[in-house]
């Protein structure tokens, strides 16, 4: 879905044209990345956050992007709030300051779609929670499309689509109480995480 390479079956398609025949820069603009593992720089949070933007931005945006991402209460609680220095990879922060801020420079850029890749796997329940507020809040955008990927269902439990995949294909697909209806795979995978 970032267009780093193409499908070797099938397509995907934007608004009915394959993504093949897009341009990579036009397509990527609108589209942003959560992984599990975020890079931040050895640099200030707004210079962080900053990053994800392909031009200038006020402070004003980067409080608006860190509320979005329910980072501004811990970062305005920073002694140098914006001007606080991330450390090398982020060793300042925690993993769900870490992500939060992560989020910020995704939503920076408004985009039309959001990736997120196991965003939430490697917090504790604590951190988890929160970051998955942000990232409902960010998904609540009419106009924007969130794909998530993810092995805590309580990631995706509120989706408006789910897809099981098993052995590399969809096994099935649904919200999250047809899929508990259904009772295949999903209610079992549920059973196993406590998700209700």
């Amino acid at each position: 879905m970032e267009r780093f390479y193409d499908p070797t079956a099938g397509a995907v398609l934007v608004n009915g044209t394959s993504l093949a025949q897009l341009r990579p820069t036009d397509y990527r603009s609108g589209v942003s990345l959560v992984q599990q593992e975020p890079t931040l720089y050895s640099c200030t949070v707004r210079e962080n956050i900053a990053f994800g933007s392909p031009g200038e931005v006020s402070d004003k945006q980067i409080e608006q992007a860190c509320r979005a991402a329910n980072a501004w209460d811990f970062v305005s609680s920073l002694p140098d709030g914006l001007a606080t220095q991330c450390g090398a990879n982020g060793s300042q922060f925690s993993g769900g300051q870490r992500q939060r801020l992560a989020i910020a420079r995704s939503l920076i850029r408004d985009p039309k779609v959001l990736l997120l890749d196991e965003a939430t796997s490697a917090l504790d329940t604590a951190s988890e929670k929160i970051v998955q507020r942000a990232l409902e809040e960010a998904a609540k955008d009419s106009d924007r499309i969130t794909v998530a990927v993810a092995h805590r269902l309580s990631t995706v439990r509120d989706a408006h689509a789910i897809f099981v995949f098993s052995g590399g294909r969809i096994a099935e697909s649904g919200t999250h109480e047809e899929l508990l209806r259904r009772g295949k795979l999903y209610p079992a995978m549920c059973k196993s995480q406590n998700v209700a």
